[in-house]
């Protein structure tokens, strides 16, 4: 059974709770993570959550999301969604906002989540796993800002919010800063910012 962690409003663990029945009209605060990833051109991989999602069907959001399981790292959380639902190995994995926060709904469904932001690199082609990615899209970054940002935007709206704070870290997404873990919600501080697959994960402590 996978669990989400619970979070109180100080981003403390307060306990686990199954991913199956989480997501409700009344969602409670929780962990999770959103990543964007690039090629060596610098291209964007947009995806599409599949029709079958009970959260957002159809819609299309950045390349992976997901929740870290308790004693997982965020970075290690990253390669295993994006993994999972891509079938793509990630190469660099960056933490570039520590501290993004937002709650949504839609349909009755409600998302309400501490989530730190990712910045990621592949090499290889995605090979995107029907249960969880309807299909996925190659987009310059100038085209993915246009995309989100125009009205009538059909992309999530975590991505609609995140991309405001990531325009702030520049144009240049390779270029972005790293962030600093100590801005992390404190379940989440046990986590390795930067690694990549032929280096162990550094996991850092920092006290809550």
């Amino acid at each position: 059974m996978e669990h989400v962690i619970l979070l109180d409003e100080a981003g403390e663990a307060i306990g686990l709770r199954d991913k199956q029945t989480v997501h409700t009209d009344a969602t409670p605060l929780h962990l999770a993570f959103s990543c964007y990833v690039f090629d060596a051109e610098g291209r964007y991989l947009a995806s599409r959550r599949a029709l079958s999602k009970k959260t957002w069907p159809g819609i299309w959001t950045n390349s992976v999301c997901g929740h870290p399981a308790e004693g997982e790292t965020l970075a290690d959380a990253v390669r295993r969604r994006a993994s999972y639902e891509l079938g793509l190995p990630l190469d660099e994995v960056r933490l570039v906002l520590p501290a993004f926060r937002y709650r949504a709904e839609l349909h009755g469904v409600v998302e309400n989540e501490m989530c730190p932001v990712f910045y990621a690199t592949a090499s290889a082609l995605p090979r995107p796993n029907p249960a969880e990615v309807e299909e996925t899209r190659w987009l310059s970054w100038a085209e993915f800002q246009a995309a989100v940002s125009a009205e009538g935007s059909e992309f999530s709206p975590w991505s609609q919010l995140q991309i405001q704070q990531l325009a702030a870290l520049g144009d240049d997404p390779a270029a972005w800063p790293e962030g600093d873990p100590a801005l992390l919600p404190p379940a989440a501080r046990i986590t390795a910012t930067a690694t990549r697959d032929d280096e162990p994960a550094a996991r850092i402590s920092v006290a809550g």
